[in-house]
């Protein structure tokens, strides 16, 4: 199958290959690592994508970018997941929380946010999941309670990526009691919190994928204004939704998987050709598979791109690409324990993507949760 998406767009794809050869090592696994100058290395590539106009492409030109089609910027996003996302958290501001304040922001809050995003200076973390309200987001209990002309914060959040680095936070808050027959969704607010707020307490959660993946953050009596409020009061499940669909087609996980699998056989060398038959057969149906799952990820961005995209489709996406992620890296785990040290960064390559993979069906709405919702949209088509 023909995935050409235009020759500008191979033209940045080779661009952005020479600019990743150029500037990162070849054991460079991310920012998120014990090591601080893989960090400074994502933040210092990430000023020179702004620099040269690739990190926010599609961008409105008034809010930073260039107004290059979404397909350039779907380049940029599978180059960049391809090599362990050399820009670091940033993503998170440059895929939804950019997009969403030029929805939902007001002339103030797009004038204070948009510009550091795009020059690649801030990093933001997601103030969503509570140790009781994971997969089940809206039965938050974070409050934001009304005093004066403001807000009082108290609450926990968990789960909380890059909480350690984030100079901001995308917050949300319950700011209306919930009362018998109302949903739940409702009663939900968005607010735009500074990090460095003395009410704000971040705590490291160690786990298998490394430092700052997990976080809990306290908020103890943060106040925060009508000003931080993104969107309306008590309507922030519909920013939420927005946000939903922004990230999950935001990370191109197919295009790390695909990468992986091509370099396998040229890793190996001539004890490629020593795997099982049944190895080689299921790596193929791998590659396979990662066609499956850009195909669903291009249908996704034309559908985006015209203001279609509804959460079924990305829930579709969704369950096919984090299935893709976990199945790829057993398949990769099981070339890679053939290798001899001849194969060493690959082989690192492999076991921190097998890493990742764990959690790939958890994070950003459980698998399970996918599947409900892709259900209850064909049961009710029916």
């Amino acid at each position: 199958m023909d995935f050409e998406i235009g020759g500008a767009a191979t033209a940045l794809r080779h661009d952005l290959r020479r600019l990743l050869k150029q500037n990162l090592a070849e054991d460079f696994l991310g920012a998120f690592t014990a090591d601080p100058a893989d960090l400074e290395t994502a933040q210092a590539f990430c000023r020179l994508l702004a620099e040269r106009d690739l990190l926010c492409m599609s961008w409105p030109a008034e809010f930073g970018g260039r107004g290059s089609s979404i397909w350039e910027q779907t380049v940029v996003r599978e180059e960049m997941w391809a090599h362990h996302e050399p820009r670091g958290a940033q993503y998170m501001g440059v895929n939804w929380v950019g997009p969403t304040l030029m929805r939902h922001g007001t002339g103030e809050q797009q004038r204070t946010h948009l510009p550091p995003i795009a020059r690649g200076e801030v990093i933001w973390c997601q103030g969503f999941s509570e140790p009781e309200a994971g997969s089940d987001l809206a039965s938050l209990r974070t409050t934001a309670s009304r005093d004066g002309d403001g807000w009082v914060v108290n609450g926990q959040k968990i789960w909380t990526s890059y909480a350690t680095m984030a100079q901001w936070c995308f917050l949300l808050a319950r700011t209306t009691k919930l009362t018998e027959g109302v949903r739940k969704q409702s009663g939900l607010t968005i607010f735009l919190v500074p990090m460095s707020d003395p009410a704000v307490t971040v705590r490291p959660i160690g786990c298998m994928m490394g430092p700052h993946h997990l976080n809990e953050v306290f908020f103890d009596g943060l106040r925060v204004t009508e000003a931080d409020v993104l969107g309306t009061v008590d309507e922030g499940w519909s920013v939420v939704s927005d946000v939903l669909a922004f990230e999950r087609v935001g990370i191109a996980r197919y295009a790390r998987c695909e990468r992986l699998l091509h370099l396998a056989p040229s890793a190996l060398g001539d004890q490629w050709d020593e795997l099982p038959a049944e190895l080689h057969g299921r790596w193929t149906r791998m590659l396979t598979h990662c066609r499956r799952a850009r195909l669903l990820a291009y249908r996704l961005v034309a559908l985006q791109a015209s203001g279609q995209v509804s959460p079924t489709d990305s829930a579709a996406y969704r369950i096919a690409v984090t299935k893709l992620d976990q199945d790829s890296a057993e398949v990769l785990m099981e070339i890679v324990a053939a290798a001899d040290d001849s194969a060493e960064v690959f082989r690192a390559e492999v076991e921190d993507h097998w890493r990742y993979a764990q959690a790939s069906t958890v994070s950003s709405g459980s698998i399970e949760m996918q599947r409900i919702l892709l259900s209850r949209s064909l049961l009710g088509a029916r």
